[in-house]
């Protein structure tokens, strides 16, 4: 019997959530106003998928989403992890099963150090009640490889951090909260190329200590795909995965644009 997948999303339809801000949504349950129009996505432990699309397709709504984000609602299709259906689990479930979310524009947190939210997410994450100075030893190592002055964990969370250092931080987190999946939305976005290089050495050291995490890269871009060469891509196109395929296809973008991949009118 074939091992059961790390992550299978199936059929997944996704529209904003009835109250955003406190304004409920007019359309009840129609797809007028759905996002995600039916995707379907399988990742097998160690893989590592990319998905890209153009502006709007629903890329970083199809990562909040994997994520049990409340500004979305599944309206059909299922989310399935580690055998376990997690369609209805709330965030913190998901992040404590081992789901973890690099996020696009990771928020400020002020009053909240570095160090003191990662003690409280890997205590939440694996009940690990570690001291300051014992995590502070365990960042060290990490701090190094991605780049970052040791005393950066002392710092309040992204407050006032280039986007660079917010991306490194998304990745140390990443290292020291060890998920079986990573989801990394957009992790390449607003950096130079050195920066990109740094962010990337960093997710593949994590990768060389956790091959059988799954990682889902969420990208526009191909320089990050150069340089973590993806087992498999796909294209998305208005809330769709339209074609998936290797390298190759990343090239045919290039070439040809979103446009040879939409369906004609």
């Amino acid at each position: 019997m074939p091992e059961a997948p790390l992550f299978h999303v199936e059929n997944l339809h996704v529209r904003p959530a009835a109250e955003r801000g406190g304004a409920a949504t007019e359309q009840g349950a129609g797809t007028a106003d759905e996002i995600l129009r039916g995707v379907d996505l399988t990742v097998a432990a160690g893989e590592v998928h990319a998905i890209m699309g153009p502006n709007g397709c629903g890329k970083s709504t199809l990562g909040n989403s994997l994520l049990g984000s409340p500004e979305y609602e599944v309206t059909e299709g299922t989310i399935t992890f580690l055998g376990d259906d997690v369609t209805e689990w709330p965030s913190d479930e998901r992040a404590k099963a081992g789901m973890f979310l690099a996020f696009q524009y990771p928020q400020e947190i002020p009053g909240v150090s570095v160090i003191q939210f990662l003690r409280q997410a890997l205590s939440a994450r694996k009940g690990i009640e570690l001291s300051v100075l014992e995590l502070r030893l365990a960042t060290m190592d990490w701090m190094k490889r991605l780049g970052m002055d040791s005393s950066f964990v002392d710092r309040y969370l992204n407050e006032g951090f280039s986007g660079g250092e917010k991306k490194r931080n998304e990745v140390m987190q990443m290292a020291i909260l060890e998920p079986e999946l990573a989801i990394l939305d957009e992790t390449d976005s607003g950096l130079d190329i050195d920066a990109l290089r740094i962010v990337a050495q960093g997710i593949r050291e994590v990768r060389a200590e956790r091959p059988s995490m799954g990682v889902v890269l969420i990208t526009h871009y191909q320089r990050l795909l150069d340089e973590l060469e993806p087992d498999h891509v796909h294209i998305m196109v208005d809330g769709r995965i339209v074609q998936s395929g290797g390298m190759d296809l990343v090239e045919q973008l290039e070439r040809d644009g979103y446009e040879a991949f939409r369906a004609p009118a």
